[in-house]
């Protein structure tokens, strides 16, 4: 298995353009990921602008795996909810590029992104995926617990519904 590095993204130079690929790359492909083909650049870049926006607010963390230079993947972990919920955090837009997939990318970000919750004090983790082609196996794997499915939750891509299923973790102390 290659190297790769985790860090935390900022919008510097090169960074927006990357993720804005690896999302066009995701949506093209079919992961659904809230976007529907073909994804324009100017709409993917939009995105990451107010994502990376609310990461520099402490709102969130978007992470990124880099082998060298080049950004294989991402997942971000969203911190600002309500204030019912000052324990929690989700994990959203996971996405790694078709080229470096089962080479433990995805996990190694997943990982950080549940110690980077720990650290803010959040004892429960919860995320969401499509019932078909989702990453269902790979959340099951790490220790995430099937809630259930919301069936015809979302247009899949490239068009027709898809089921969404719901998991979730204790983390931190609660683990």
């Amino acid at each position: 298995m290659s190297q790769f590095a985790i860090k935390p993204l900022a919008d510097e130079p090169g960074i927006r353009n990357a993720l804005s690929e690896l999302l066009i790359e995701t949506v093209a492909g079919g992961g659904s990921v809230s976007f529907m083909h073909p994804l324009a650049p100017e709409d993917a870049d939009a995105f990451w602008q107010d994502s990376l926006g609310a990461a520099a607010r402490s709102e969130r963390v978007v992470l990124g795996a880099f082998d060298g230079n080049e950004l294989i993947g991402t997942v971000t972990l969203q911190l600002k909810l309500p204030p019912n919920q000052p324990h929690r955090a989700e994990i959203a837009k996971m996405m790694t590029r078709v080229a470096h997939r089962h080479r433990g990318v995805a996990t190694a970000l997943l990982r950080a992104a549940e110690q980077i919750a720990i650290t803010q004090g959040r004892t429960l983790l919860v995320l969401d995926t499509a019932e078909d082609d989702g990453a269902g196996p790979l959340y099951e794997r790490l220790g995430f617990q099937l809630t259930g499915l919301i069936p015809d939750y979302a247009l899949k891509p490239h068009g027709g519904l898809t089921g969404t299923l719901i998991y979730w973790k204790p983390i931190g102390a609660a683990a």
